[in-house]
């Protein structure tokens, strides 16, 4: 995944690798109902190999493996935030100037997760999707959202060490919410970071991902996905239906990778890490057997077109649709097969935070 310094304020993903599985695209480029940018994708994927090879020649685990185990550490953290306020019914919606929703877990994950990354990494860009101005317009939210901050902490004791423990206080948590504002680059190190992807999803009691990712110089390097919904057995059939249960042990997992080193899960503890194991796609031999995931939220991807192309590839499999990231970490272990994500307007851009980390573990898992 290559970035380039934006035009606007807003850090948007300038090559949507999102559409990132060659023999779908090509098939899209063909497809009468689909419009003349996906036949300059199929193009462009077309003569890119449809597995992705691991050389561990080009890049070692241990290049970046203190920056994907604080990424761990600190998403890990930031899920104890989130199910605290996943669980809890008033979860102190506000809504952002285009009209999407934040929630105090939002807030709260943010402030967490960059607090460990400035400690650890204090020359570090980082590109978060959130903004304290509303709680410095709100203090008896912010002393909320402070609250729930300061008592979010890892049960290791070394653990929450190497995050930097906990913060000071609540100027210093307005301080890190703010911290996220790099302009984007193809030059140096840049953390990008959507503190609970899928917010919508989240209030309604679905799916929801704490996303963080690595980039140098416009290259994605670490990924980590925390999906506290998604359940932890590996060979679970993908499925969007959620526990509402605060103590169902069977849920929560931990995804990562590193460029070249393969992909990993593992799952969510209120801790230290637990052990990891590797990930793979799934062979998928017959496309007409494979398994789609979209988006819950029709605004975010064509439901109609992906119909279509469903029907053209005779794919008669039910399309699995749940919000955030958890689509590309089923994907990666082989739950799911394909996931499109069509604009349903011209002027739609996404975010580099909402793909970064996802694109990184499906592509270490064996996709494309």
């Amino acid at each position: 995944m290559r970035i380039g310094r934006p035009s606007t304020q807003s850090f948007i993903l300038r090559n949507p690798l999102y559409l990132a599985f060659t023999l779908i695209v090509a098939v899209l480029a063909l497809f009468h109902g689909i419009n003349t940018r996906l036949t300059l994708l199929a193009k462009q994927f077309i003569s890119s190999p449809s597995i992705h090879t691991h050389s561990l020649l080009h890049m070692s685990s241990s290049t970046y493996s203190h920056e994907l185990n604080i990424a761990l550490l600190a998403v890990q953290r930031a899920t104890l935030l989130t199910q605290h306020v996943f669980h809890n019914n008033a979860k102190g919606t506000l809504s952002k100037d285009d009209a999407s929703p934040v929630t105090i877990g939002d807030f709260g994950a943010q402030a967490l997760i960059i607090s460990a990354l400035r400690h650890n990494f204090p020359k570090d860009e980082i590109v978060g999707e959130e903004e304290a101005k509303s709680l410095r317009e709100n203090s008896s939210l912010a002393e909320q959202i402070f609250t729930l901050v300061r008592e979010s902490k890892l049960e290791d004791g070394k653990s929450e060490e190497a995050l930097s423990g906990t913060v000071k206080d609540k100027d210093a948590m307005l301080e890190a919410i703010d911290a996220g504002k790099s302009e984007g680059g193809n030059k140096g190190r840049i953390w990008a970071l959507d503190p609970v992807d899928g917010t919508k999803g989240f209030l309604r009691g679905g799916q929801y991902a704490v996303c963080l990712a690595l980039i140098v110089d416009g290259d994605v390097k670490v990924g980590v996905l925390g999906c506290p919904n998604l359940p932890i057995d590996d060979s679970a059939p993908i499925s969007a239906e959620v526990s509402t249960s605060p103590n169902d042990h069977g849920r929560g997992v931990l995804f990562s990778a590193i460029k070249g080193a393969g992909a990993t899960s593992r799952p969510l503890t209120p801790g230290a890490l637990a052990e990891s194991k590797t990930i793979h796609m799934k062979e998928v031999k017959d496309i007409s057997e494979a398994t789609f995931c979209e988006s819950v939220e029709a605004a975010h991807s064509s439901h109609s077109d992906q119909a279509a192309i469903a029907s053209r590839l005779n794919i008669t499999k039910p399309s699995v649709r749940m919000d955030s990231q958890a689509k590309y970490a089923s994907i990666a272990r082989g739950a799911g097969d394909i996931y499109l994500r069509l604009p349903v307007r011209k002027d739609y851009v996404e975010k580099i935070w909402d793909h970064a980390a996802g694109d990184l573990i499906v592509r270490e898992a064996g996709g494309e």
